[in-house]
């Protein structure tokens, strides 16, 4: 059995149990693409059995969060989990802070959450924090497609959009945007609305999920997950090239889709006409 389960996690739920679910219904391993922390909600990817082979595939793929903001309050966790480190500032307006939602557009630099499974000296910075080590993050290249002010939520609390690339930290953000207001600010709520192909249209939720005598009616298609270009071989030719057999067919440079006359097999890199199987699921 092959295939992705588009899960849409609830709030206050672990990404390990709700994956856990899946596993147990189908009895069969599972991985998943970018865990959310339990106060966030949304889209968890979820590949049955060699599926999750295309993760890999899938990583930098677009991803829609919306997202609420609170001002004035900096917390150790840069989330309203934390601890209050600072609070008392001011709240700015929706118009300042529409000011400067440009500046988070595009390649920009963003330094993570002390609170990340960021590595430090081969530890966890989450290890580090916890045990309340100071330490200091580099800043990395991050990619922000698209960042809108929805709307004032409460009187210190706004919501947000935004739309990015992998590795984008949404709490850093939070305290970003609250700095160039020249005040401080977390993040108090986030949900993931979609992931590549993956979203709130062809999701289920984990108690449907686990209530359904039938679980193998949610299961997405792995090829539907990569738009690189299709190529298909003879059955023949496919079994060559899964056996490590290096033939040129005459194909052009590239990343496919690799498919023999029935079935996708997996995810194939071409050079100099010959083809190789690097993510195998069939």
């Amino acid at each position: 059995m092959k295939g992705f389960i588009n899960l849409i996690k609830p709030e206050g739920m672990s990404s390990a149990y709700a994956v856990g679910v899946v596993k147990k219904k189908f009895n069969l391993p599972c991985g998943h693409m970018g865990t959310l922390d339990p106060m966030a909600s949304g889209i968890l990817p979820v590949g049955i059995a060699k599926t999750s082979r295309l993760f890999d595939y899938l990583l930098d793929k677009e991803k829609t969060y919306v997202a609420k903001f609170k001002f004035g309050v900096l917390t150790d966790t840069l989330d309203v989990t934390g601890t209050v480190s600072e609070e008392g500032k001011r709240v700015p307006s929706m118009a300042e802070i529409n000011s400067v939602l440009h500046k988070f557009v595009g390649e920009i630099d963003q330094i993570p959450p002390n609170y990340s499974a960021k590595c430090v000296d081969g530890k966890r910075g989450y290890q580090l924090a916890r045990k309340g080590i100071q330490f200091e993050l580099a800043p990395k290249k991050v990619t922000v497609l698209s960042a809108k002010c929805l709307e004032q939520t409460d009187v210190d609390e706004f919501k947000f959009e935004f739309t990015c690339k992998g590795g984008t930290y949404i709490r850093s953000l939070a305290r970003d945007i609250a700095s160039a207001c020249d005040t401080i600010g977390v993040m108090s709520a986030l949900d993931r609305t979609a992931c590549g192909i993956f979203n709130y249209s062809n999701g289920v939720s984990v108690e449907e999920l686990k209530n359904s005598d039938n679980p193998k009616k949610y299961l997405i298609a792995p090829d539907l997950s990569v738009s690189f270009e299709k190529l298909v071989l003879s059955n023949e030719q496919a079994t060559k090239v899964l056996n490590g057999l290096y033939e040129n067919y005459g194909i052009k440079d590239g990343i496919y889709r690799v498919y023999n006359e029935t079935d996708f097999w997996g995810v194939g890199i071409a050079e100099c006409g010959a083809i190789k199987i690097k993510s195998y699921v069939r």
